[in-house]
């Protein structure tokens, strides 16, 4: 379990897995690489992985609080990936969007891309302007105790909305005390998930995707996800979609097997050498 310097931050990254395919694994806000493993143990045989913490998570230096912070993770990941070797990409939420932003940007790098309830709103309010409304019924709580600094107050909603189901109170005091430690980074990637301050959406970027791609949502997930996905399906050039019944917003942790079983379905269809598609 290393430390070392991943776009000039000092990184902890693990290694799971003994199969031949490379893959890089981004976690959510507010987790860690940790979270990963169980879904890793169920494609130890047909990966080889690398999960890394985000800025201010787990064992990795705290983000610096100036940095666009999506952008200081995409450089991250960046040095974890092969220019002579295309990997696959798997992500988690916020690590769902920052692995689509690398296949628009750096798409030589990407062989094909898993995006587990990416969180990436701005394409859902643009094509549901009426989840906007809905938005603030469900999550204006949290905005009000982020605003007046009642950190845990707002650890507490965002988790009960967001979260894999289980009570505040019966969250171990250390993990409680992690998350409001780290909810300001919440916030702190909302420029690029609903302003769309990379450019994705309004550059047309998104149609420009050509790697094969997975969608993966829960049954039980916020609308906003289904939502999200719809815009996707729409926009990338060649995805399919897999919903997971009975599963919430933290399906990889929460129904790994299950994750795990439609990842391996998804790459048995997509080989190591991918076409070029005009």
């Amino acid at each position: 379990m290393p430390v070392d310097k991943r776009g000039g931050v000092d990184t902890h990254w693990v290694r799971m897995g003994s199969g031949k395919r490379k893959a890089l694994l981004l976690h959510c806000s507010l987790g860690h690489a940790g979270g990963w493993q169980g879904m890793a143990r169920a494609l130890d045989d047909m990966l080889d992985m690398v999960a890394f913490d985000l800025p201010s998570h787990g064992r990795s230096a705290e983000w610096d609080g100036v940095s666009d912070l999506q952008s200081q993770s995409m450089d991250m990941a960046l040095d974890f990936l092969d220019p002579h070797q295309p990997m696959d990409l798997i992500g988690h939420s916020f690590g769902g969007t920052i692995a689509l932003r690398i296949a628009a940007e750096r798409p030589e790098l990407v062989r094909s891309l898993v995006l587990i309830e990416p969180v990436f709103f701005a394409i859902a309010m643009h094509d549901r302007p009426d989840l906007k409304e809905a938005h603030e019924q469900d999550l204006g709580a949290y905005y009000r105790a982020m605003d007046a600094d009642n950190l845990e107050e707002a650890t507490r909603i965002f988790t009960g909305f967001w979260g894999d189901g289980r009570a505040w109170d019966t969250i171990p005091e250390p993990q409680r005390a992690s998350m409001i430690k780290r909810i300001r980074l919440v916030h702190a990637g909302h420029p690029q998930i609903y302003g769309d301050k990379a450019g994705l959406l309004a550059s047309g970027a998104l149609e420009k995707i050509s790697q094969p791609t997975l969608l993966i949502e829960g049954a039980e997930s916020p609308r906003y996800i289904a939502a999200i996905n719809d815009g996707l399906m729409a926009r990338l050039r060649r995805a399919e979609r897999a919903v997971i019944d009975g599963a919430g917003h933290m399906v990889p942790i929460t129904h790994p097997q299950e994750v795990a079983a439609q990842v391996r379905g998804f790459l048995e269809t997509v080989p190591e050498e991918q076409p070029t598609l005009p």
